[in-house]
């Protein structure tokens, strides 16, 4: 589909306080900033703030971002996951389509949401998500979702366990979810209104699984290896020496 610069885009960031590895997650201070302004600001390089939302369900953040002149909206508290958040921050914000950037993304490229943004606007009714290769360091560790493709790039599926390996169980190369999505206003609502994680999605833990599970196609595109998500505590000391280099 040809590209529809007309479209309504906006970024919404989801952040919630009480996450199970990482209490208070995006208030942590990160070299002298909290890791969701760190992350507003990287998505500042790539859309105008005005078309930038922090969705959270806590009064400590809502008021952080209210302090740093960040726009930010109050969601339930009983939304399951960040697309969830995504969707009822689409009831109060009205757009064509909504650019998920997950909170815990301090050093996130630019650039990648660009990448995003604009595959969007090529195919404005897909879902997309983002991925890069994974070293073998990492193909183990169970925060780091994988993910396996059609030759197309149109994702089969997503796991915590190291996918896809070699008869011998070994690692030759595979690709890491990159957690920036891009979803047309339909597909949240149809996310949303399952009442519970779908099957897949509940035992892996991965959002993006649901919409494979309610049949929507999923488009990965390829960015770069730079992404950092802040899972557990070990995540901050490494983030901190990328911004220290």
């Amino acid at each position: 589909m040809s590209s529809e610069p007309n479209l309504k885009i906006v970024i919404i960031i989801p952040a919630r306080y009480n996450s199970s590895r990482l209490p208070g997650k995006p208030l942590i201070d990160i070299c002298g900033k909290s890791m969701i302004n760190r992350t507003f600001n990287r998505c500042c390089q790539s859309l105008s703030k005005e078309n930038i939302f922090v969705a959270t369900d806590d009064l400590r953040i809502y008021s952080h971002c209210q302090e740093l002149n960040m726009n930010v909206i109050m969601t339930p508290s009983s939304c399951k996951t960040g697309t969830d958040r995504v969707y009822e921050a689409s009831k109060k914000i009205k757009a064509d389509i909504y650019i998920n950037v997950q909170g815990d993304e301090p050093v996130i490229d630019p650039e990648d949401i660009n990448i995003v943004i604009k595959a969007s606007q090529k195919n404005p009714t897909k879902v997309i998500n983002a991925m890069c290769p994974i070293n073998k360091s990492d193909f183990n560790n169970p925060t780091i979702p994988k993910v396996v493709t059609r030759l197309d790039n149109r994702l089969l599926y997503c796991s915590r366990v190291g996918i896809p390996v070699t008869k011998d169980l070994l690692f030759s190369k595979a690709k890491k979810q990159v957690c920036i999505y891009a979803y047309p206003k339909q597909s949240l609502i149809d996310f949303s209104s399952s009442d519970k994680k779908t099957p897949l999605e509940k035992v892996e833990d991965i959002e993006i699984l649901r919409f494979l599970e309610l049949g929507y196609e999923v488009q990965m595109v390829d960015v770069s290896e730079g992404s950092l998500a802040v899972d557990v505590p070990e995540d901050i000391e490494k983030v901190e020496k990328i911004l220290n280099a």
